[in-house]
């Protein structure tokens, strides 16, 4: 799968594909990334992307110009999607991510200041964000779209069925089970003697009890 951010912040991606997971998915060419400044599709000796917004009001608005011609200027796949990050957006979730990972292309167009110019909307498939609460911009959510998406890229994560069970990876309102390493005792506290015993079927039945609801309110903070 290939990847394209649009960004006025490339730097921000930098330690995000030489690190973890990622770094190794790309080395083993299961997915690509790029990320592209939008102030290179400028023409002023400034890089101008932003404006005041007409009829008043405070901050500056990204122009349609420059995230237009960078999204021109890319290679179009056969299945892509064109996705603007913005808190106006449908609530990102596993579902939505596990629809996503069916594309060949994603571009993922990163917001900053006061927003988009809306006519930037035309442009786009879909427009999505990443929670209820307010960002200076569309990098880190970028950022988690593409690791969600990501590890449901076959051959991604060493062990598939390392997904299947997560929270989130079923059911909506699926939460996973507890989890415990080493030691067997830490401060009185004891890793629960099934889990120790070798008994896959009594391990899977533990597991599937100790699976809990979000509904319940066990995730309360």
């Amino acid at each position: 799968m290939r990847f394209d951010i649009l960004t006025i912040f490339p730097g921000m991606f930098e330690s995000f594909m030489r690190e973890t997971l990622i770094a190794k998915a790309i080395k083993k060419k299961r997915m690509a990334i790029y990320v592209h400044n939008i102030r290179r599709a400028t023409n002023d000796k400034h890089h101008t992307v932003d404006d005041r917004p007409y009829g008043g009001g405070p901050g500056m608005i990204l122009k349609v110009d420059p995230i237009l011609k960078t999204l021109r200027m890319l290679p179009k796949k056969k299945k892509r999607r064109i996705i603007l990050l913005s808190p106006q957006g449908t609530q990102f979730s596993q579902k939505v991510a596990r629809r996503l990972a069916g594309y060949e292309q994603i571009i993922l167009i990163s917001g900053r200041y006061e927003g988009f110019d809306h006519r930037v909307t035309k442009y786009v498939d879909e427009e999505l964000s990443i929670g209820p609460y307010v960002m200076s911009g569309g990098e880190i959510p970028a950022m988690v779209v593409v690791e969600t998406v990501s590890r449901l890229i076959p051959g991604v994560i060493g062990h598939p069925e390392a997904t299947r069970d997560e929270t989130y990876s079923g059911s909506p309102d699926y939460v996973e089970y507890p989890q415990y390493t080493r030691p067997p005792v830490y401060r009185r506290q004891s890793v629960p003697k099934v889990l120790l015993s070798g008994n896959h079927k009594e391990i899977r039945a533990w597991r599937q009890f100790h699976s809990r609801r979000r509904k319940s309110g066990s995730r309360a903070a």
